[in-house]
Parts: C-alpha cells; structure tokens; sequence
C-alpha cells in the first residue's frame, strides 16, 4: 500500500468551503498539497496555500481539523491520501495562481465534484454543523 501524505487548508464561510481545481484536474480538492523534505505541517500548508492562492496563512491561528484517509483519486487501487487539515486566519486576496484552473466555494450537496477523501472531510464539517 502507498500513501500519499497532503496538507489542507478548511476555510469556511457561510457555510461553504473553498475548493480548487488544478488544470487537467476533473475534482475540486481542499487548497493544500504535499509536504517538502523536512518540512513541518505548519511551513508545508503556509508554502502550498500562498502558491496555490497568494494570500498567507497565519501560523498562529493554525488549528488541527483531523486526519482523514481514502483511496487517492485518479491513482491506481491501494494507493491512499492521508490528509492533515487545519483551519487558519489568513491575509491578502484570494486569488488563484498558474496551477490552479478554478476557485469555488462548495457546498455539501456538491460531493459529486471532489475526491473520496474530501467527502470524508465534507461529512466531518456537516456533522459538526459547519456545511450545509
């Protein structure tokens, strides 16, 4: 079994969550990406979030979300992404950068549109009564 070990950032806002769609991409997943060699969560998610969006992470409102695992999208089976989230404050204007297609908040209803393990993570927010 292989595990592909991401980062995602949870930014909610009226009861929707920001997703992106990378070019060449047919899912929305939850802005983050794949930690570097010695990167911690926290220097990970700050780097991929201002490539990904050009806006900065506030570390000191970092706050752990869970730990969520399924099968990876679009890797062949037994491959697994094991995604960290955290929410955190952020600054500047969210703006998508040259990897990223399309910025959209989603809603619970729109699950069709992202991977296996952001549906674990959409259940997780809407059970906690932050999506609807």
């Amino acid at each position: 079994m292989k595990i592909i070990d991401k980062l995602a950032w949870i930014e909610l806002k009226d009861k929707t969550i920001l997703s992106t769609k990378s070019f060449g991409k047919d899912k929305y997943y939850l802005p983050g990406g794949k930690r570097e060699a010695g990167e911690t969560d926290e220097q990970a998610l700050i780097r991929e979030i201002n490539e990904e969006l050009s806006v900065t992470i506030d570390n000191k409102t970092l706050n752990y979300i869970g730990t969520f695992e399924a099968q990876a999208h679009g890797h062949e089976e037994g491959t697994i992404v094991k995604m960290t989230c955290y929410a955190a404050e952020y600054s500047g204007e969210l703006k998508v950068s040259t990897e990223i297609e399309e910025m959209k908040w989603l809603k619970y209803s729109d699950k069709d549109k992202i991977s296996e393990v952001d549906k674990l993570i959409f259940d997780n927010l809407k059970d906690k009564g932050l999506l609807d």
